[in-house]
């Protein structure tokens, strides 16, 4: 199973926002700026998060975007469950299976259990979790 490039870019907006100063606002620019994504994909995933409750934008002059929730209440496993658009990871768990054992397989069942376990390893795990390096993660992404 691959993470599309959505669910990580998502992740990375969340992470650079929670590790970003409080009170400071945060713009597409200077998201995109900072890990070198396209203005485009960062506000069309920045559109998602606010649609999913996990940001807040303010418009306008001095305006910018901020978390809506505290890290430690936003689950890594959700936060991936609501960026994917699906998560087959062999045919057989797409209705537009094709393959003459799907009936009989025990694989599918296998593949089932392996992706409950990476997502009960995701869900593990909150925003706070993986930023109590603020510091370093701003450090590393050049923002003072």
């Amino acid at each position: 199973m691959r993470i599309t490039k959505f669910s990580d870019y998502s992740l990375r907006v969340l992470i650079y926002l929670a590790s970003n100063p409080a009170e400071q606002l945060t713009t597409i620019a200077e998201l995109a700026t900072a890990y070198s994504i396209s203005v485009h994909h960062v506000r069309m995933v920045v559109h998602k998060l606010g649609l999913l409750g996990y940001i807040h934008s303010i418009q306008g002059k001095g305006g910018g975007i901020e978390l809506a929730i505290d890290p430690g209440e936003i689950s890594i496993g959700d936060v991936v469950r609501q960026t994917e658009s699906d998560f087959f990871i062999v045919e057989c768990f797409s209705a537009n299976d094709s393959c003459p054992i799907v009936k009989v397989c025990k694989l599918q069942h296998i593949f089932a259990e392996a992706l409950n376990a990476f997502f009960e390893s995701l869900d593990q795990y909150t925003l706070e979790d993986i930023t109590g390096n603020k510091q370093q993660i701003m450090k590393k992404l050049n923002v003072a």
